[in-house]
C-alpha cells in the first residue's frame, strides 16, 4: 500500500465530520440567520455530495481534475452564501465552516503544494470577500489553511519521490541479481570450456592452436560483457583459467606472515574431484535460495574427496534445504577448482586441499584451506578489475543469495583458507545440529 493512501483515508473521514459539524453549528444557530431556508438548501447538497462522492477521495487516481474542481467551486459557494443567509452577521461561522478545508487538502494531496497553495488563496479570497473586509480572525484563519496544505502537499511530493526511488532500486537490484546468477552460471560453464580449449589448443599445436587461440578471444571478450564493459588488464593471458589462485591452509583468522598454520586430523575418502567456478570472499545477503525438501550436505562434499582432496565431516547428518545445499556445494566446488588449476605446493607439486565440514546449533559452516602459496595482497580486487569474476560470482554471489556469508584469509607462503558460513535460519531453518 502506498505510504499516502492513509492520509487519503484520513481526508474522507474528515469530510464525513466536517459535513456534521456545519449541520449542527447551522442548527444550532438558525434562529439567527436571516434566510435560513436557503442555507439549509445548500448543507443537504453538500451533504449529498459529500456522501456521494466518498470513493473520489479515496485515492489519487479517483480524485479526478473535474471533481476538484466542482468540489471547491461547492465549497467557494456556500461561502459566498453565507452573506445571504447571515445577513446581520449574527453568525461567525460560514455555512460550510470547516468543510471547506476538505477541497484544499484534496487539492494537496492530489497535485502537491503548489495546488494546495492555489486551493488555499481562492478559499481565503471568498472568506475577505464573505466578510467585506480584510480581518485579523479571516486573515488568521486564511493562513492556517494555507500553511496546512502547503506542509501536507511537500509532503506529499516527498513520499512520491521516495517511493519512485524505492521502485527504482528494487528494479535495479532484481536485474542485478539475475545478472549477477547468469554471469555466474556462464562463468561456472562456458568461461571454464573456453579456457579449457585455448590452454590445450595452445599445447597440441597446428590447427589446434588457432582454434585455441579463437577460444581466448571469446573468452575475453565474454568476461568483459559479464563483468559490465571492464576490459582485462593488458598484458593478461586470455587463456589463464578462473580469476585468482586460491592457495588455502592458512589457519582460519590468521593473517600475514606470521599465520598459525593447522592441519587438522581427517580420514580419506574415495571419490571424485570435479565442481567449476572460482574463490571468494563475501557477506551477508537476504536468502534467496532456500525451501524445498531436505537433504544431506555430506555426500555432495565427500563426492570431492580424493587423492588430492581429504574431507572431514561430522558423523551425524548436515541437512539442509535441498537448493540451498546444492549452492554451498557449487560454492565448495568453485573453490576446490581454483586449487586445482593454480594452487602449487612447497614441493613443486599440486596442492593438497582439506575440507572441513561442521554443525553448528545455528548455521552450517564448510572450510576449505590447502597447502599452496597463498595470495599476493591486492590479487582479488585485481582480478575482479580484470573480469574475472570467480570471487564475486561463484562463492560470494551465491552466498549472498543463501543469507551467508564466504570469508577468505590468505598467509603469503603458507596458503589460503576460505570459510563459508550459512545460518540454518537464513537457509529455512530446518537443519538440526
Amino acid at each position: 500500500m502506498s505510504v499516502e493512501q492513509p492520509l487519503w483515508h484520513a481526508l474522507t473521514g474528515y469530510r464525513l465530520l466536517a459535513v456534521g459539524y456545519a449541520i449542527t453549528v447551522y442548527v444550532w444557530a438558525l434562529d439567527h440567520f436571516r434566510h435560513p431556508v436557503p442555507g439549509a438548501v445548500y448543507l443537504g447538497v453538500l451533504t449529498v455530495w459529500t456522501l456521494a462522492t466518498l470513493s473520489r477521495v479515496s485515492s489519487a487516481r479517483r480524485c479526478t481534475k473535474s471533481f476538484l474542481a466542482v468540489d471547491i467551486a461547492l465549497g467557494v459557494v456556500g461561502i459566498l452564501l453565507s452573506v445571504y443567509v447571515d445577513a446581520a452577521g449574527a453568525v461567525n461561522p460560514t455555512i460550510p465552516t470547516i468543510w471547506v478545508a476538505g477541497p484544499v487538502l484534496a487539492f494537496s494531496l492530489k497535485g502537491g503544494w503548489r495546488w494546495g497553495g492555489a486551493a488555499s488563496v481562492l478559499v481565503g479570497i471568498a472568506n475577505i470577500l464573505e466578510q467585506g473586509e480584510v480581518t485579523r480572525p479571516t486573515l488568521h484563519n486564511v493562513l492556517l489553511v494555507c500553511v496546512a496544505s502547503v506542509g501536507i502537499g511537500y509532503v506529499v511530493e516527498v513520499v512520491r519521490a521516495s517511493e519512485r526511488t524505492l521502485a527504482q532500486a528494487l528494479q535495479i537490484e532484481a536485474a542485478t541479481r539475475e545478472r549477477e546468477r547468469l554471469a555466474r552460471d556462464i562463468h561456472d560453464s562456458v568461461l571454464q570450456v573456453l579456457a579449457m580449449v585455448q590452454r590445450r589448443g595452445t599445447a597440441l599445436g597446428g590447427e589446434a592452436a588457432e582454434l585455441g587461440r579463437m577460444a581466448g578471444e571469446q573468452e575475453v571478450a565474454l568476461r568483459t560483457l559479464v563483468s559490465s564493459g571492464l576490459v582485462p588488464a593488458q598484458g593478461s593471458p586470455p587463456g589463464r583459467e578462473q580469476d585468482e589462485p586460491l592457495a588455502a591452509g592458512a589457519a582460519r583468522g590468521g593473517s600475514g606472515g606470521g599465520g598459525r598454520r593447522i592441519r587438522p586430523s581427517v580420514k580419506r575418502r574415495p571419490g571424485r574431484g570435479g565442481g567449476t567456478g572460482g574463490s571468494g570472499t563475501g557477506g551477508t545477503g537476504a536468502g534467496g535460495v532456500t525451501g524445498g525438501p531436505e537433504c544431506d550436505l555430506r555426500p555432495l562434499l565427500s563426492r570431492h574427496a580424493g587423492a588430492g582432496v581429504t574431507f572431514v565431516e561430522p558423523g551425524a547428518p548436515v541437512p539442509l534445504p535441498e537448493p540451498a545445499a546444492r549452492e554451498l556445494a557449487a560454492a565448495v566446488s568453485a573453490a576446490l577448482d581454483n586449487v586445482r588449476h593454480h594452487a602449487k605446493a612447497p614441493a613443486g607439486g599440486p596442492a593438497h586441499a582439506w575440507i572441513s565440514l561442521e554443525d553448528e546449533p545455528d548455521a552450517v559452516l564448510v572450510t576449505v584451506r590447502d597447502d599452496g602459496p597463498g595470495l599476493p595482497e591486492g590479487r582479488l580486487a585485481d582480478a575482479e578489475a580484470e573480469g574475472r569474476l570467480g570471487v564475486a560470482l561463484s562463492i560470494r554471489g551465491r552466498m549472498r543469495e543463501l543469507g551467508g556469508s564466504a570469508e577468505l584469509v590468505s598467509v603469503p607462503g603458507q596458503g589460503t583458507e576460505v570459510e563459508l558460513r550459512l545460518p540454518k535460519r537464513a537457509a529455512g531453518g530446518s537443519a538440526e545440529s
